[in-house]
């Protein structure tokens, strides 16, 4: 490799390479105006130190105090006295290449923060509009019937308790509405601590799906686990949380199943460390556009069917924040027609 192919050669370095050819050239041209050879030395000699210093002085104090003037752009970070002299004057001075791709990178990581500020911008406007919409439908609900007692129907016993039913069940939609939010804030800010404990996965699968054993024989809807998954598999994690999980998962499919459908719970042993549980139904599917967002704080692939069945469209966001926070994956498999996998792993208990 040439020295001028280096990407460390030094303003100095470059100066005495220049100034060398210069005069090299003019002491030859020396040698045919004088005879004497004193001349052409002479003017080698004055040539070199004349052409080093001009050349020196441009690199250093004009082309370096830009650069210098760049740093002060891309770094935030202000040098005492003692550091600037001795980046000045200790530590070599760095090439035109280095300095490049030091600004190459510097663009590069302000392209990367424009993007994530665009898309936390888009997100954070998505997430305040959606928010004011699932609080504003059971205020209003609440305020309509407050209004309609206030405005004669309390003296009605025909319609007051009727009326009076319907407004607390908004409060209560409204309630566990808050209380998602507020637990989905707890889990991002790591403030909801996780209690550890080893446990049989398809035992807790068991007990939740006896939970909801009432309502799914009301839309005669099977809950199994899958064939050949039946071997227990322990695992260690927050049971309570992982049974929130479980619990949003089979609601999610109870919701979104087809009546006289099936949900089937499946537990897989991926490795020594791992543990893989899936809670699948044979409803209506998701169409692959949505499944990228389907984790997202109050995102619903089908608006219309999901205001009809209720929920807080927070109980997929909470499964993510929860699977996350033991520091496992989740994700969804889905077709229209066919039905809709959801999955998560697990650490493995060990022994």
């Amino acid at each position: 490799m040439s020295l001028f192919d280096s990407k460390n050669v030094s303003p100095r370095s470059l100066s005495m390479i220049t100034s060398f050819v210069i005069a090299l050239a003019n002491g030859v041209m020396g040698i045919f105006i004088s005879s004497r050879w004193e001349v052409p030395l002479i003017i080698f000699i004055v040539t070199f130190f004349v052409i080093y210093w001009i050349y020196y002085y441009t690199l250093q104090r004009f082309i370096y105090r830009k650069i210098k003037l760049i740093y002060k752009f891309i770094y935030q970070t202000k040098a005492t006295k003692r550091e600037e002299f001795f980046y000045d004057n200790v530590l070599p001075q760095k090439s035109i290449d280095e300095v490049s791709e030091d600004v190459e990178k510097w663009a590069s990581q302000k392209r990367n923060e424009i993007e994530l500020l665009k898309a936390n911008e888009k997100f954070r406007k998505e997430f305040l509009m959606n928010l004011a919409h699932e609080l504003r439908t059971p205020i209003f609900s609440i305020q309509g019937y407050v209004d309609t007692l206030l405005g004669g129907a309390l003296e009605d016993p025909e319609v007051n308790r009727k009326f009076l039913s319907n407004a607390s069940k908004s409060i209560d939609r409204l309630v566990r509405l808050v209380d998602d939010i507020d637990e989905i804030s707890k889990l991002e800010s790591g403030k909801m601590p996780l209690i550890q404990e080893s446990f049989n996965i398809q035992d807790l699968i068991k007990d939740v799906y006896e939970e909801f054993s009432l309502k799914a024989k009301n839309r005669n809807i099977e809950l199994t686990l899958k064939k050949g998954t039946e071997r227990p598999l322990f695992v260690t994690a927050d049971k309570q949380k992982i049974k929130q999980v479980i619990v949003n998962l089979v609601e999610n499919a109870l919701k979104y199943g087809k009546d006289n459908g099936e949900i089937v719970s499946g537990c897989y042993e991926v490795d020594d460390k791992q543990v893989y549980v899936e809670v699948s139904d044979n409803g209506q599917g998701i169409a692959e556009e949505h499944l990228l967002r389907i984790f997202e704080r109050f995102y619903r692939a089908d608006r219309s069917r999901a205001r009809a069945i209720g929920g807080t469209g927070l109980g997929l966001a909470i499964v993510k924040h929860i699977v996350e926070a033991h520091g496992q994956t989740v994700n969804v498999r889905s077709k229209p027609g066919v039905g809709s996998s959801f999955g998560f792993t697990l650490e493995k208990a060990k022994g």
